[in-house]
């Protein structure tokens, strides 16, 4: 199975239609698969679920999805760097639902391991309980989460061999990994893409069989926001 495809727009052939839900990795602007965002937008899907740990900024990363209005709900944790996403959010033009951010984490890892829910106390007693399941266990409560799958998870990593191991570097892992596992289909777009076998086992973050297209992208890698100071 060749999984190894020319371009980003190449990779999303087939795969987009309106209403999907999309899982899209980076911390900020930090390890986001920014070549597939825009392949994605210039698709034209729009009434997009999109799982993110954010919405990026105005004019990059799901950013770009914001300003065409794709974007119909963002399953978040923070959302403060982008003021398209404000603005939005507040005319009642795009619905938020909104994650502690480990709650996010976990919710996109037990869909990926095949677990539907799980219960943990973080969000007791705020709005993010509201409507769940509680339970007690040894005297304390709990709240249900459930688990997130997507149709597609868009994934950046550093390098990958051409049975889609991957390896990523440093604070850009992120999400990425754990989206990688819970994508009906999982796209990534890599820096390198090295020989097959060249990998170290011990270092490899993400087993192949859970990749299904690869491509090698160029990146911006924009800084979100520079703070500097005087000499």
């Amino acid at each position: 199975m060749n999984k190894i495809y020319p371009d980003a727009a190449a990779a999303l052939e087939g795969l987009a239609f309106d209403g999907m839900t999309i899982m899209a990795g980076g911390f900020g602007l930090c390890g986001i698969p920014e070549n597939l965002i825009t392949a994605l937008r210039d698709s034209g899907a729009k009434d997009i679920t999109a799982i993110s740990n954010n919405a990026g900024v105005d004019d990059f990363g799901l950013g770009l999805l914001l300003q065409t209005r794709q974007i119909k709900k963002m399953v978040s944790s923070y959302v403060g760097e982008n003021a398209t996403f404000e603005k939005q959010y507040l005319n009642g033009e795009l619905e938020l639902e909104f994650n502690p951010q480990g709650t996010l984490a976990e919710r996109i890892r037990a869909g990926g391991a095949g677990i539907p829910g799980f219960y943990t106390k973080t969000g007791v007693g705020t709005l993010i309980a509201e409507g769940k399941e509680h339970k007690d266990f040894n005297g304390e409560t709990y709240i249900m989460e459930t688990g997130l799958v997507a149709d597609v998870a868009l994934v950046k990593a550093w390098k990958a061999d051409a049975e889609g191991n991957l390896v990523y570097r440093k604070t850009a892992r992120n999400f990425n990994p754990m989206m990688a596992t819970a994508g009906k289909v999982t796209v990534v777009e890599v820096e390198q893409l090295v020989e097959t076998g060249s990998l170290d086992p011990d270092h490899i973050h993400t087993p192949g069989i859970f990749v299904d297209r690869i491509i090698v992208g160029t990146h911006e890698k924009r800084i979100e926001k520079r703070t500097t100071r005087e000499a």
